[in-house]
């Protein structure tokens, strides 16, 4: 953060349980409260190693799943399209679907970081 002069107060309300989250976040940062949220609101979700771990395995397995439909693709063009081709691009994209979604679910959870 810059050398900037901290001279406002924000006055904002949080249930208890959400108080407790916030002391423990910030005592395991080893920072104050302030700091932490600070801290927090400053960031990008590529500050956090654990999202940029999980956009490399979905990337990897998107240009895996890519690679697959363009052979599909190119045997459909070639006319030697078959039944079992349609059957394994279905199963493809259920598959990069449900990568998609884990990824989804996993940063919106939370399930990362000192969580």
């Amino acid at each position: 953060m810059s050398q900037e002069k901290l001279s406002l107060v924000k006055k904002f309300r949080l249930s208890p349980r959400e108080a407790s989250m916030l002391a423990d976040k910030a005592q395991q940062a080893n920072m104050t409260e302030s700091e932490y949220l600070r801290l927090m609101i400053s960031q990008k979700p590529s500050d956090y190693p654990e999202i940029r771990v999980l956009l490399r395995e979905l990337i990897n397995e998107v240009n895996h799943i890519g690679t697959n439909i363009n052979q599909i693709v190119h045997n459909h063009n070639s006319g030697i399209y078959s039944e079992a081709d349609k059957e394994r691009l279905v199963v493809y994209m259920r598959k990069l679907n449900t990568e998609v979604n884990n990824v989804y679910k996993t940063v919106n959870e939370g399930k990362f970081g000192n969580e």
